[in-house]
């Protein structure tokens, strides 16, 4: 009788044990998902900005001539897909620009908003 009841301790102990071993286990894979989901969605938004940043170089710094409805409206969509106001304000800073001068001082500024924010 006495090592049946010994037997029962043992095995419910081993139980709580493993449950509760299960239990860290699950936690800790929680936060190394959450971390994962966060470096995934801040490698999303580094894509969408070199994404802009390679159309911008590409359809005005490198343009011949004027640049396209097309081409502009690629660049305004790209620009509200990185969903960031600093960028997107500078950007029209930029298309609002009235000289080359201005344009030209526009277009410095939003890049190094570009590379500041891949550089976080």
């Amino acid at each position: 009788m006495e090592q049946k009841r010994l037997i029962i301790i043992t095995l419910v102990t081993m139980s709580i044990a493993f449950a509760i071993f299960m239990s860290v286990q699950y936690i800790l894979s929680q936060l190394q998902l959450k971390d994962a989901v966060g470096q995934i969605s801040v490698q999303k938004a580094d894509r969408k900005t070199l994404i802009f940043a390679k159309l911008f170089v590409d359809k005005f710094l490198l343009a011949q001539g004027t640049v396209g409805f097309e081409d502009r409206l690629k660049l305004e969509n790209a620009v509200r897909d990185i969903n960031d106001p600093a960028i997107f304000k500078q950007w029209q800073k930029f298309t609002d620009s009235t000289d080359d001068r201005e344009a030209q001082t526009a277009a410095g500024d939003l890049f190094n908003l570009l590379f500041n924010r891949l550089e976080k």
